[in-house]
């Protein structure tokens, strides 16, 4: 399988942009995960470093701080967490081609070093990356309630676009302002994921409202 990854802020309407890419076959985005992933980078990441930090023949030694660390693999620890990840955020299914998510909480300064592990993690992943205008999202849901939320979103939106700059080819950015005013400029998207454009279902699935989390008397079967 592919993996692609939505790369944006909160209110930049990538649910709708996920509800797009899911509706091509094959295709199995899911949503937010409150970037649980990062603290598997962070275990990843900081076991690696004191393993390199540490003398390998001292920490052999059951007297040593560090006992143990020096038998951390790599490899195997990758080989988990794909597993991991796949198992029990992506689940994909029998007919799955491409999977991954979208998520909104890209903000971190090590943000860099986090999709380098992620493509590492996972070969050949994608990014899509979708913007809006930053004054609507700032006016919008709880950024409203941020007097800085502007000078915020700025600073977000900057560090993705620089990340996503690094990526080349294995990036691609939307903007919900133009693709909501007219769905075809989507079709460099759908070109550059190597899927056939479908206006007819890009447009059904654009009229669907997203973002709408059902009550308990609604989700009832």
């Amino acid at each position: 399988m592919d993996h692609l990854f939505v790369m944006t802020y909160g209110r930049s309407g990538s649910t709708l942009l996920m509800g797009v890419l899911n509706s091509t076959p094959g295709y199995l985005i899911r949503g937010e995960n409150q970037q649980a992933v990062r603290h598997l980078f962070h275990f990843h990441r900081d076991c690696l470093a004191e393993k390199q930090r540490r003398h390998p023949r001292r920490t052999s030694h059951s007297t040593h701080p560090w006992f143990g660390i020096n038998g951390f693999d790599e490899a195997v620890s990758l080989d988990r967490i794909r597993e991991l990840v796949d198992a029990t955020l992506l689940r994909p299914e029998p007919d799955t081609r491409v999977t991954g998510f979208k998520e909104i909480r890209w903000y971190h300064e090590d943000l860099a070093d986090y999709v380098a592990w992620l493509r590492q993690l996972f070969p050949g992943s994608r990014f899509v990356v979708n913007t809006r205008n930053l004054d609507d999202v700032a006016a919008s849901g709880w950024w409203a309630q941020k007097p800085d939320a502007r000078e915020v979103l700025e600073g977000i939106e900057r560090r993705i676009l620089e990340v996503a700059d690094g990526l080349g080819d294995a990036a691609y950015r939307v903007h919900y302002d133009d693709f909501v005013a007219d769905p075809t400029v989507l079709q460099g998207l759908f070109a550059w994921l190597g899927e056939p454009w479908d206006g007819e279902r890009v447009r059904a699935t654009m009229e669907v409202r997203h973002s709408v989390v059902p009550n308990r008397q609604q989700a009832q079967p």
